[in-house]
């Protein structure tokens, strides 16, 4: 039976109340270790989820799960959850099955498929806001300035919400992606459903939400307050880390959860591959692109962009990405040799494409 919107507030906030976990918060690997529950009657993980032999409905893909959270995070404070708008007509979610090879995916799709442009349409239909795009990431997500006194050093895409602050060069064709996203301040705003210490699953527990920095309720888990609060019609989902030899088809579990809540709310999820390799067979790229492969929605491949730079785009200690010069200058072809860089540049690219093919801009 699909669970509604509330049902899922319900089950998570009574499971964070529940359980215990241990978890370095570092953006990198990470460990996380919980307590199981005496409750026979309540999820205490996502199962793996295999690959469908045949097309599903949304009600086959895994349950509703557990997002796991830090030991340091407060338990939600008493009083009710803020309910996040639910869809007047729940759309029907098809899974298809999928095998490729990965690697072979473009960097940027080149198209949207109509899957795409029906979430996007139903979505206005519910009021998302066609001016606003949100991210559901780590701290290869956060849009601060990084470390210096120089101006264009912010880090995802930040700098595209300061014209002092980018520099398109041979990309003008972007200033219109910027300038419509710019309206809501997307690129600069406060990412509620971002935090250096999060893994696909803490975006989904209400214990990783921030209540002293932003307007959410203690019992919304940060994607749910991400909506509400900035209406997102796209959003980006690029999720690096992972806890050490937890297995890939968990993550997928999750990251399915999430795909599913987007669609859900009418907003057109874009999927992200890493540029690193820390799990070491890079089980989770593969993940990232079969699920955004089952659900039909876009795919911005990173990995195949950075997999040519220098040393793949990352620093000595093989996850944090490279720079030299600022992060959204694109004029330099030597500062192209650099990951961040070519995140942005891909990153802007991709929403693009994504933007102007499910509107008709």
């Amino acid at each position: 039976m699909r669970r509604t919107g509330q049902q899922f507030r319900y089950v998570m906030t009574t499971l964070s109340l529940l359980v215990v976990i241990v978890l370095s918060t570092g953006c990198g690997r990470s460990q996380g270790v919980a307590v199981p529950l005496n409750t026979s009657n309540m999820p205490t993980a996502v199962p793996p989820t295999p690959v469908p032999a045949t097309a599903t409905t949304v009600d086959q893909v895994p349950a509703d799960a557990v997002a796991e959270a830090p030991a340091e995070a407060e338990q939600p404070a008493e009083g009710g959850s803020v309910e996040a708008a639910p869809a007047e007509v729940e759309p029907t979610i098809t899974v298809t099955p999928w095998t490729g090879d990965w690697r072979l995916e473009p960097v940027v799709p080149t198209g949207v498929s109509q899957t795409a442009i029906d979430i996007y349409q139903r979505g206005l239909a519910m009021g998302t806001d066609p001016n606003s795009f949100s991210v559901i990431g780590d701290c290869q997500n956060i849009n601060a300035p990084a470390d210096s006194n120089e101006g264009g050093y912010e880090f995802f895409m930040g700098g595209f919400g300061d014209p002092n602050k980018y520099n398109l060069g041979e990309y003008t064709s972007l200033q219109g992606v910027i300038d419509n996203f710019n309206i809501t301040n997307s690129f600069s705003r406060k990412r509620i459903s971002v935090n250096p210490g999060f893994n696909v699953a803490g975006a989904l527990s209400p214990l990783w939400t921030d209540t002293e920095h932003t307007p959410c309720d203690a019992r919304e888990s940060p994607l749910e307050c991400e909506f509400r609060v900035n209406n997102p019609s796209i959003v980006i989902i690029s999720m690096e880390t992972w806890w050490y030899e937890r297995p890939a088809e968990t993550y997928a579990g999750y990251l399915r959860q999430i795909v599913e809540f987007s669609i859900e709310h009418g907003a057109v999820p874009i999927l992200s591959t890493k540029a690193d390799n820390l799990e070491g067979d890079y089980s989770l790229n593969a993940a990232v692109v079969q699920v955004a492969k089952e659900y039909d929605v876009p795919l911005w491949n990173f990995w195949a962009a950075t997999d040519p730079l220098p040393a793949h785009g990352l620093r000595d200690d093989d996850f944090h990405l490279t720079y030299q010069g600022p992060f959204c200058h694109f004029y330099d072809e030597g500062n192209m040799q650099y990951g961040w860089p070519v995140r942005n540049l891909t990153a802007l690219q991709t929403l693009d494409v994504v933007w102007r093919g499910v509107s008709g801009n």
